[in-house]
This record gives structure tokens, sequence and C-alpha cells, in this order.
């Protein structure tokens, strides 16, 4: 398995540079567009962004993700069966060290791992997801999400964020100049003759151009990952179809996730965007079709699971000639027998109660058992007040707030 995560490092860390030589380019080019002449002081401010914002991300990326998606981070009391599902996948990962867990208060079903390694991670799921899953299909999410963490991913990922907007902030700086008038101005002013002129022309173009490679460049890296994510959840699970039919769910759901955004996008295990259309679209997805995913995964467990099946079917369904997985991690696990659905003893309005409470546990709202049967949810505004049963009207004290 190591074998594999070396390899899933090298390609990443392969594409970080190009992303950073990229930036690093972009920089002398707004420069050039501030000021003919003055590129090198544009790619020294290029860098110094770059440096800063890299440090905020490793150090504080993840709960910049987190707080910026209003994920609440929970405990095995606030939904057991979540908490349960994460320490299975954990002890079938081999992870040494269960991830944070994070309930987003979303309608929309999706999830996503963040953090900078395996020992310092978090796993995020929105209360749709929770709502509209069986256990079998939950297991392939939270599987596939530590997948990523297993692989090393997720710190590429939010590294590669972080220079992705770092181009298109010094871009857009470059077409603010422009806008205003300032580049043109300068260039017209003979300071250079026809070789500035020339440097002039290929700034602007590098500057128009560089939002859209870095965010391919940013998008292939997303993609590549998802499909070695999905194979590690087969293996994981060894029920292939729990994943296949949770992505089907979570594509066709319809709903917003508000939270989202281009440079947030990959990092959930569908894209929430829903940009599905082919041709030019799939170049600019954050993720691989949904349907290729679940033809993939539906495909294994004939003669047992395994990385080098996984491959197979991967090449048999997209067509390449090259499988996902490296050629030297594909004996790194061995074959799996896939195991049979379990049974699942929630029915969707259990599972709709149990998310409820658990949100409203995270409001702070008491709960209290009367004497008639009913449940009282109070919220904390009544904290340290006196309520009555809407039922039976037996006077209740509330507890005031914790400290």
């Amino acid at each position: 398995m190591w074998e594999l995560v070396r390899a899933n490092q090298r390609r990443a860390a392969q594409l970080v540079v190009v992303m950073a030589a990229l930036m690093l380019v972009v920089g002398y080019a707004v420069g050039e567009l501030v000021q003919p002449g003055a590129g090198l002081l544009g790619l020294g401010v290029a860098f110094v962004v770059w440096i800063v914002q890299t440090l905020v991300g490793y150090f504080g990326g993840d709960r910049i993700l987190l707080a910026s998606s209003k994920a609440r981070r929970i405990e095995k009391a606030d939904h057991p069966v979540l908490w349960n599902v994460v320490e299975e996948m954990c002890i079938a990962s081999g992870l040494s060290k269960m991830p944070e867990i994070y309930i987003i208060d979303e309608d929309a079903p999706n999830a996503f791992a963040t953090g900078r390694s395996p020992e310092r991670s978090a796993v995020a799921v929105t209360a749709g997801l929770l709502e509209q899953l069986t256990r079998d299909e939950l297991q392939g999410v939270v599987a596939h999400e530590l997948g990523h963490i297993k692989n090393r991913d997720i710190l590429y990922m939010t590294m590669a964020g972080i220079m992705m907007g770092t181009v298109v902030l010094l871009a857009d700086i470059g077409v603010r100049v422009l806008w205003f008038g300032g580049g043109r101005r300068r260039t017209s002013s003979d300071r250079g003759g026809g070789a500035q002129a020339i440097v002039m022309l290929v700034a602007l173009v590098l500057v128009v151009l560089a939002p859209f490679l870095a965010q391919l460049m940013y998008f292939a890296l997303s993609r590549s990952r998802e499909y070695l994510a999905d194979a590690s959840a087969a293996l994981y699970t060894r029920y292939p179809s729990g994943l296949a039919d949770a992505l089907e769910k979570i594509a066709s759901n319809t709903k917003p996730l508000p939270a989202a955004n281009r440079t947030t996008a990959p990092m959930y295990i569908v894209n929430p965007l829903k940009l599905t259309k082919r041709g030019l679209a799939d170049l600019t997805s954050t993720h691989p079709p949904t349907s290729e995913r679940v033809r993939i995964l539906r495909s294994l467990g004939r003669g047992g699971l395994s990385l080098e099946q996984y491959n197979e079917s991967f090449c048999k369904v997209t067509g390449r000639s090259v499988g996902v997985v490296p050629p030297g991690s594909l004996g790194a696990i061995k074959a799996v027998q896939v195991r049979a659905p379990s049974p699942d003893p929630l029915a969707h309005l259990d599972r709709v109660r149990a998310v409820t409470n658990a949100m409203w546990q995270l409001q702070d709202y008491a709960f209290l058992a009367c004497a008639c049967g009913t449940s009282l949810k109070v919220p904390p505004v009544h904290a340290g007040k006196e309520i009555p049963c809407p039922q039976c009207g037996t006077i209740h004290s509330v507890p005031p707030r914790a400290a």
C-alpha cells in the first residue's frame, strides 16, 4: 500500500510544482502589465503571497474549510451510527488515528475529507447524506473519504487549491490594471520598442489564460484521486455496491449546496456544482463522470476484489489503455471476497429523526422526557426557565446552559 501512496504523492507533487511555476509566471506577467520592466518585482510579490497562503493553508487550511462549510464537530453521543461507521472504516483502512467527525446542516447529500496528515484529519458529511443513505451506503462514502486520508490526498488538494486561488487573484489584479487603462497608457509610450510590446502581449495572454489553466490542473488532480479513493473504499468495505448506490443518490440530488464553491468543490465526493455535461465541461469538471465511477464499482467482485480488478474495470469502462492504479502498487493489497449486503435497522424516518436530534443537540437544545411519554426539545433561549408540557401541562424546569 505504501507504494501506492508514494506513487500518488509523486504524481501530485509534479502537478503542484507545475501549478506553482504557473503562479510565478503570472506574477511576472502582472508586474509587466502594471509597469513595463517590473516583471521580476511581480514575480517576487507572487512568491511572497504564495508563501503566506501556503503557511496559512498548511497550519489552518482544514479549519478554514470546515468553518466556511459551517460544519459542526460531533461526539459519539451526538450521532452514534455515523461515529461507529467511521470507527469501523478506520479499522478496515488501517489508519492509526480516528479523524474528527463533522456534520454540515445542509439538505444536499455530500461529504469531504480535509486535514494535512492522517494524524490531523477530519471527515465532514451533510445532514442530507445521513438522512438519505442506508448504513452500507454510508460506509461506502466514509470509506471513500478515509481513502483520501490514507492515500495522503488531503494535503495536496489543500495546497493545490491555495495555488489556484493565488493564480486567480494575481490574474484578477492584471485584468483590473488593463480595465482601468494603466497598461495601455504605459505601452503607448516608447520605452522598450518592439521587444517590450511583445513582452506586454505575452503577459496579457498569460493573465487571461492562467486562471483557466490553473483550474484544469487542479481539477485533473482531483479527478485522478477520486478513482483511487473509490478503489480504496471498495476494498475497505468489501461491498462496492454500497458506494455505487450512494454515488447515484448523491448525483441525482437537485438541492443546492451553498457552502461549496469552485475552490472547495473538488474536495467533495460528488461535484456539488453539478457540471455534468459532456465535451468541454468534462475538462472543467471537478470529478470524473459519476456514471463511469458507478459502472466500474458494479463490475467488481467477480473472482475476488483487488486493485488489479479495479484497474481492469477502469480501462474497460473508460476506454483507456492505462489504469489509474500505478503498476507497482497492484499487488500491494491481497484480493478479498465481496460480502453480502447488511440489513439496515433504521427506516428513512428514523434516520431523519436521528439527524434532527443531533443538530438540535449541537445547537444546545435541551431534551426533556415527560411522564406522559412526550419528548420535549427546548431551544436554548428557554434555558433556566420553566415550561409546560404541550400534551399534559406538566411543568418542567429547563437546565441552565453550560458555561
